[in-house]
């Protein structure tokens, strides 16, 4: 509908302008299908000006972050190239309102799933690979206080993925206990076990498949996915050597850099 693209570039133009143009009343007015399909016209328009979706994100998995947020239900969004890089050591967020990242295990899928309420096995069987992640986020709510419609039409505030080197075979992964931490200079600021992730991110990643089946699609041989980080975002304010580090999947170092 015209209004639902009208909505697309409010928020296709605030991810690169970092400004609102539009009405934070219409937004939350929203049905969670109306903005779903918001968030596809942004994918659309992001395509049509070069970009390529390369995979998916679940956000607002946790109780710390849907404490942080004051949101209750899980969402997905699309992630993107070139948004989305590999042992990037240097990132500038002189250009973000205010940055924040999320420890992330990164699922490289190796076959097609669809369907509702797949077993781990067969979520497992189709995970060629996980690696380590941080996960970028534009830690800004246009509207106060934050809407589900806010966070699905934004992409869940997502900005971008760093992936580490590691490549671990889903079979040796337990996918509830690993813990996950997040060290700024060296010094842990935020720990939590992966069952953290709606109960671990086998459930979290079944939830996508789930979602993205009752709306007609499936997730495809090659996609990546992040299901969620059991820890709350971090905001990045000042120049910072940050390290996650995952159980049996690995570790990633980035400095952030602030003029």
């Amino acid at each position: 509908m015209e209004y639902e693209e009208s909505i697309a570039r409010w928020f296709y133009d605030s991810f690169y302008e970092k400004k609102w143009k539009g009405s934070s009343r219409v937004v939350s007015q929203l049905s969670i299908d109306q903005a779903y399909r918001v968030q596809e016209l942004v994918t659309k328009k992001r395509m049509a000006s070069g970009e390529k979706a390369c995979g998916f994100k679940v956000g607002c998995t946790s109780a710390a972050i849907r404490k942080q947020f004051g949101l209750t239900e899980p969402i997905y969004g699309r992630m993107f190239y070139p948004h989305v890089t590999e042992n990037k050591g240097l990132v500038d967020c002189s250009n973000y309102i205010t940055c924040a990242i999320e420890p992330e295990m990164v699922l490289k899928l190796g076959k097609d799933l669809q369907g509702k309420n797949l077993t781990d096995a067969a979520l497992v069987e189709a995970i060629a690979y996980v690696s380590p992640g941080i996960e970028l986020h534009e830690f800004n709510f246009w509207i106060t206080p934050p809407t589900i419609q806010e966070l699905i039409c934004s992409g869940g505030i997502h900005t971008g993925l760093l992936i580490g080197s590691q490549k671990t075979a889903p079979q040796k992964l337990r996918f509830y206990e690993e813990a996950f931490s997040v060290y700024k200079n060296k010094k842990l600021v935020a720990s939590a076990p992966a069952s953290e992730i709606m109960g671990g991110p086998l459930h979290s990643l079944r939830w996508l498949v789930n979602s993205l089946t009752e709306r007609g699609t499936y997730l495809a041989k090659g996609s990546l996915v992040i299901p969620g980080s059991p820890v709350e975002l971090i905001p990045i304010t000042q120049r910072t050597e940050v390290t996650i580090e995952i159980d049996r999947v690995g570790s990633l170092s980035t400095y952030f850099t602030k003029d």
